[in-house]
This record gives structure tokens, sequence and C-alpha cells, in this order.
């Protein structure tokens, strides 16, 4: 594991949970608006080895509820599945944030109980994904990813960043239907900060009315939306 960060603790990150996050590095995606691209390109920070992280969470293990391992993508690294296991053999549960490019590495997961909570960003409508994402990708694995979390049984939520720049009603809607029936669906408001592409530092996120607005009209799609400003 090539782990870039550790955030000690949150009441954010896992839903309900006290837990603290870990940041690895890496990503396959290439979103020019993402807010994390010392995770997509190494900016020379030093990395944290995994025997301080579970020395961390030995002694914080009766604090903690839970670990979010967000990313970068943390599926890109084939040792995930052993790391979470010495995370779970310490009593903690586990949440996963996921772009979903990675099924085969979900469904290990699932299958050997390793993980309690998934999130899983949707860029956009499947057929606005490239142009979002900044690469080709394989649109059959996202599918296969959100069809895995809707199987699992495990808390879930689908959720998507977005800006006036990228992201219009249609396209909002076009998820709703697309999602339709899920658990959850989060919308993420953009905020302006460090980002991959300079000129997204200048783009504004959505008024709250907006998202209030979107929120309304995605409402019969999904058992429950919440709005992230």
């Amino acid at each position: 594991m090539i782990i870039k960060g550790l955030q000690e603790f949150t009441l954010i990150d896992y839903p309900g949970k006290v837990a603290c996050t870990i940041f690895t590095f890496g990503c396959n995606f290439r979103c020019e608006y993402c807010h994390n691209p010392e995770l997509i390109f190494d900016d020379g920070s030093e990395t944290i080895s995994e025997d301080e992280i579970l020395k961390f969470l030995e002694e914080r293990k009766d604090f903690l509820d839970g670990v979010c391992i967000t990313g970068g993508e943390p599926t890109l690294h084939p040792d995930l599945p052993d790391f979470i296991a010495k995370i779970k053999k310490r009593g903690l549960l586990v949440k996963l944030d996921s772009n979903g490019a990675n099924p085969e590495m979900l469904k290990t997961l699932i299958k050997k109980n390793l993980v309690d909570f998934v999130a899983m960003d949707i860029k956009a409508p499947l057929e606005k994904y490239e142009k979002i994402v900044g690469i080709k990708i394989d649109k059959k694995k996202i599918q296969e990813s959100i069809d895995l979390i809707r199987r699992s049984g495990l808390d879930y939520e689908f959720r998507s960043t977005i800006l006036p720049a990228l992201h219009s009603k249609e396209d909002l809607i076009k998820i709703g239907e697309w999602l339709r029936g899920s658990k959850k669906f989060c919308l993420q408001n953009f905020v302006p900060s460090k980002t991959l592409e300079k000129k997204f530092q200048k783009e504004k996120g959505f008024s709250s009315g907006k998202l209030k607005e979107f929120a309304d009209i995605l409402k019969p799609y999904f058992e429950k939306i919440e709005i992230r400003e």
C-alpha cells in the first residue's frame, strides 16, 4: 500500500461513525476538477508506512468505530485486501471510497467480508463518463460495480460531485434514472480549491437553492437524498 495521508479523526467521512481516514496514492481517472491532485501525481510528500497506520489504529481502536479508506483510488492496490484484513483484526469497521473502475477488487472485498460500507463516485451519466474522467474506460465495469454494491447487502451510497461547468439538471435526471431504486444518493457541491487543472480553481459550485432543487427532482429515484456543501 502507498499511503500519503492520515486524518486522525472525522465525524463526516464515515456516516454515523467516529472514524479516521486513510488516503492512498494513485488514481486511474484524470478528473480535471479533482481536489486531491497530489494523490494522482506525486508531489514528493512522504509516504506513511502500514506499520505506522496499524500502530495508530492499535492505540485508538477503543476510541474509533471505523476506518475510511479513500484516495486516489484504493482498489488499484493489489495488497488492499491484506491491509484491510489487518484493520479488521483490530475490531474496526471499514468504509471504502471507490470510483468503481475495478469491480474485480470490489468483488473480492465483499466476498471476504472486508468492507462494511462502500461509497462509489458517480461522475456523470454513463454516456458522458469519458469526458468527465479524462480517459477511455470500460463502461461495463462501472455498471458491474454498481450492481455488485446494490446486491451486496452492505451499507452504501452513490455520490456525485457536481459543478455548473460540467453538470446539468438533465445529467442529474439521467443519473437518477440510471440508479433508480438505490438506497442513498449524495449531491456533493464542488468547492474551488486546489484542482488537477488550475482552470477549475476559478469555477464555482451550485447555489444552495439549486442544490435543493436538484435534490427535490431526484427524490423519487432514491430511498434517501443528501446534500453536502
